[in-house]
């Protein structure tokens, strides 16, 4: 594993080498242009070998004398220029900071280098698939959400943290934790229990479920950011924890498993780097309905726009798998859909002592 030094080096040549080729073309009166991958849907598939969503090899050129180029290639060029100088300053900042620092006016003109931050958040995540790093290692953070808590220790820069003495709030889980930012030791668990929602988190929380049955429990409280989606890769590459996600029985939810599992297509050209394929989903399913004998009045109706929604996911090759394919018929067949929150109408504790324990033990989930 390289040290920040060594990574922070070959950021910065990668970087470099970008700028070269673009000053060799001009030197050689040549309209210079950056290839980039294409992030479109056309190039994005599902790898069977490593059972995440990737990106392929399919690229475009970004022209300097393209009219319908020039703008972007202008800001492409300003951010890789800013990112070296974060690189080799060894500052941090985020992608909102990065946005303020490169927007001016562009002298003898009345154009501005970038209008809206949503014109640099996608450079920014052009240049990542391009050079094959996440923006944490482009020395880029944006706004982190996650929480955490468990038997084990962080250490972050300087400072040891114990997961055991988080109290009610947890630990909130910072935008970097890449190794060389963030070690993990003295871990003592035996799964990691990845919950949707920040509510049904505090609830296993605050019932203590974690220090009962040796585990880690995270939320990234709805759809995960990638800090949270790659702190649990490390902890089940680095440490081999098998990890259940617990979700609202809705199409939203199990797409929110999915892209813990296998990863999103927006963010296809690093999915190696943040998709958990050992991922299984523990629950909740409409199945469970009969199972645990949950009252019928506490089920939501489908609408329109869910039905639709199980129709795509039911096409994705990553939900192919028959127990996927038929829970998303009885969803439809039933018509209801059932958020985790539900489980208390069978007692406060009823999630946390018998639900999830009862599942894990007879290994009732979908793959």
């Amino acid at each position: 594993m390289p040290t920040a030094h060594e990574k922070e080096k070959m950021v910065s040549q990668k970087l470099k080498c970008l700028g070269k080729e673009v000053n060799e073309m001009i030197d050689k009166k040549q309209g210079p242009f950056i290839e980039l991958p294409v992030r479109t849907l056309t190039n994005v598939y599902f790898d069977p070998k490593s059972q995440t969503i990737k990106l392929g090899d399919k690229t475009s050129q970004r022209q300097f004398l393209n009219i319908a180029h020039t703008r972007k290639f202008m800001q492409t060029v300003l951010v890789a220029s800013e990112i070296n100088k974060l690189v080799e300053e060894k500052v941090n900042v985020s992608i909102r900071d990065l946005y303020y620092a490169l927007k001016h006016t562009i002298e003898g003109t009345n154009e501005n280098t970038f209008e809206e931050q949503s014109e640099s958040d996608p450079v920014i995540e052009d240049l990542e698939a391009s050079i094959d790093l996440l923006r944490e290692e482009l020395h880029l953070t944006a706004t982190s959400k996650g929480i955490i808590v468990g038997d084990m220790k962080i250490k972050d820069g300087k400072d040891t943290i114990d997961l055991n003495k988080m109290g009610s709030g947890g630990w909130g889980v910072p935008s970097n934790v890449e190794p060389d930012r963030i070690e993990i030791k003295d871990l003592s668990a035996d799964y990691i229990l990845f919950i949707e929602k920040d509510a049904v988190w505090k609830r296993f929380n605050e019932d203590g479920y974690w220090k009962k049955n040796k585990c880690i429990i995270i939320t990234g409280k709805g759809q995960p950011a990638r800090a949270e989606r790659r702190l649990v890769q490390r902890l089940n590459h680095e440490f081999k924890l098998p990890v259940y996600a617990l979700m609202d029985a809705d199409p939203w939810g199990m797409y929110i498993y999915s892209v813990i599992k296998q990863g999103s297509i927006s963010l296809s050209y690093s999915e190696e780097k943040l998709a958990t394929p050992a991922t299984q989903y523990l629950g909740l399913t409409t199945k469970d309905v009969d199972t645990f004998k949950i009252p019928k009045e506490v089920t939501i109706k489908l609408t329109q726009l869910d039905i639709k929604r199980i129709n795509e996911m039911k096409s994705y090759e990553w939900f192919k798998k028959k127990p996927w394919q038929e829970e998303f018929d009885r969803m439809k067949e039933k018509n209801y859909k059932l958020e985790l929150e539900a489980l208390s109408r069978k007692g406060i504790r009823f999630i946390t002592q018998t639900y999830v324990p009862q599942k894990i033990e007879s290994k009732d989930f979908l793959p």
